[in-house]
């Protein structure tokens, strides 16, 4: 644990091995959101920081055959509501 000093504004500042451990930088977002009577900090994660994310994991060919199968079981769905 570490302790940190509230200012005059309700500003505090999170610790550098804190923030390089949850990779919080210069404009990052965080929440602030109590749980169970605690004030929780946790880094807010938006779609644009999980972009790439899935990069080298299956390869070209593999995801259009998943596409496929995807589109095969949507038309199967709209033919049982007819």
């Amino acid at each position: 644990m570490t302790e940190v000093t509230v200012t005059r504004k309700g500003q505090i500042t999170i610790p550098a091995e804190l923030r390089r451990k949850f990779k919080i930088e210069e404009g990052s977002k965080v929440e602030v959101v109590e749980e169970e009577g605690r004030i929780v900090v946790r880094r807010y994660t938006s779609i644009f920081d999980l972009a790439g994310s899935g990069a080298g994991k299956g390869d070209m060919e593999e995801l259009k055959g998943l596409l496929d199968e995807m589109r095969e079981e949507g038309e199967d769905a709209r033919e049982e509501r007819l």
